[in-house]
C-alpha cells in the first residue's frame, strides 16, 4: 500500500468538499453573520450544540468565537433537557450542527429551544431535514464524498463544518472591527500573548543604557561610549535632541577596512542618516517585523518629537521570550 498516495487522496477529497461548500455560499451566510453580530452587540451569546463528531467541531467553533470576542457556550444536548437549558437566554443565537439534520438528541431539543426568544442557525448537509426545516437560517455543508474509503466516517463533512465555522467567526471578527489589542486581551498567555501585549517602551533599553553622542563626536569617543554602555550602536542626536542617525559596530568594521585612520573622524560623517525607528507606544510585534524585514540588530525608539528615548536590541527579544 502506498501510504503517501492514500494520504494525498484524503487531502484531495476533503479540499474538494470544502470547495463545494464555498461555492454554495449565498445570502443565508450573510444573514447568519448579521444575526450573530446583532446578538453580540446586545451582549447576548452564541449557544453551540451538536452531537458526536459534529459536537466536537462545535466545541472548536465556540472556542474560536469566544477567543475573538464573541461570547459562545457549548450546550450539551443530552443534559439540556435536564436543567442545562438554563444557559440559554432570550436574544441568544443557537448554532446547531448535525450533518444529517436528523439527530434524535437535537430534534428533541428544538421544541424546548423554541420556548425562548432565540434565533437558530442550522449547519447541516440536508436543508430538508428536521433541523434544517425548523431553523431560521440553514447553512448547507453537503459534500459529495467523505474521505473515508468506506464513505462512512465523518471526514470531508466535518472539515466543511469546521471551515464554515471559521468563516463565520472571521467575518464576524472583521465586521466588528476586532483588532490586535482586542485579541491580546483574550490571549495573555504564551508567546502570542507576550508579543501582542508588550509595548515597545516595555522592552526597550532606556536612555541610561544607550550610547548617545552628537555628530561632532569622534569615532573613537563613540566606540568608547558604546563599550561603556555595552551597546552595539551609538545614537547620534542633533542639538535640538532629535534623532540624526546611528553608528554601529558593523559600520565601524566596514569603514575601518577602507580607512584605518577613521578613529578621529566625526561620527556624523559616517553615520546612517534617518535610520529606521519605532514609537514607544507601538506593539512589540512591530519590532519583530521591522527587525526581520530590514535585517538589522538594533532599533531606535523615538517620541512624538523624534527624540530618542530608548533602543531595542534584538538580543533583548529572547530575554522577553518574544522569539
Amino acid at each position: 500500500m502506498d501510504f503517501l498516495e492514500k494520504a494525498q487522496r484524503v487531502f484531495d477529497i476533503e479540499i474538494s468538499g470544502v470547495r463545494e461548500v464555498r461555492d454554495r455560499l449565498d445570502g443565508e451566510f450573510a444573514r447568519a453573520v448579521g444575526l450573530m453580530m446583532g446578538a453580540v452587540e446586545k451582549r447576548n451569546k452564541i449557544v453551540v450544540v451538536g452531537v458526536g463528531k459534529s459536537g466536537h467541531i462545535g466545541e472548536k467553533i465556540a472556542s474560536t468565537l469566544t477567543s475573538t470576542g464573541c461570547p459562545a457556550v457549548v450546550l450539551n444536548s443530552l443534559n439540556a433537557l435536564h436543567g442545562d437549558l438554563g444557559v440559554v437566554a432570550d436574544g441568544d443565537i443557537v448554532l446547531a450542527l448535525s450533518y444529517s439534520g436528523e439527530t434524535d438528541e437535537l430534534n428533541a431539543l428544538v421544541p424546548a429551544l423554541r420556548r425562548f426568544d432565540v434565533k437558530m442557525i442550522a449547519i447541516t448537509g440536508n436543508p430538508r431535514s428536521f433541523l434544517g426545516a425548523n431553523a431560521d437560517i440553514h447553512l448547507d455543508v453537503r459534500v459529495s464524498q467523505e474521505a473515508c474509503p468506506l464513505n462512512l466516517a465523518p471526514t470531508s463533512s466535518t472539515s466543511a463544518m469546521l471551515v464554515l465555522g471559521d468563516a463565520l467567526a472571521m467575518v464576524l471578527l472583521e465586521a466588528r472591527g476586532f483588532n490586535q489589542e482586542d485579541f491580546a486581551r483574550f490571549h495573555p498567555g504564551g508567546r502570542l500573548g507576550r508579543t501582542l501585549l508588550f509595548k515597545v517602551h516595555q522592552i526597550m533599553r532606556g536612555p541610561d543604557r544607550m550610547a548617545m553622542v552628537t555628530a561632532d563626536t569622534s569615532v573613537r569617543e563613540a566606540l568608547h561610549e558604546m563599550a561603556r554602555r555595552r551597546a552595539g550602536s551609538a545614537v547620534i542626536t542633533l542639538e535640538s535632541g532629535e534623532l540624526a542617525g546611528v553608528f554601529t559596530h558593523g559600520d565601524f568594521g566596514r569603514h575601518f577596512q577602507a580607512d584605518p585612520g577613521i578613529m578621529e573622524k566625526r561620527v556624523g560623517d559616517l553615520m546612517t542618516r534617518n535610520p529606521i525607528c519605532v514609537a514607544g507606544d507601538h506593539l512589540a510585534a512591530e519590532v519583530l517585523r521591522i527587525l526581520q524585514q530590514h535585517a538589522i540588530d538594533d532599533l531606535v525608539v523615538v517620541d512624538a518629537e523624534n527624540r530618542p528615548i530608548g533602543i531595542v536590541d534584538s538580543q533583548d527579544l529572547a530575554r522577553f521570550r518574544l522569539v
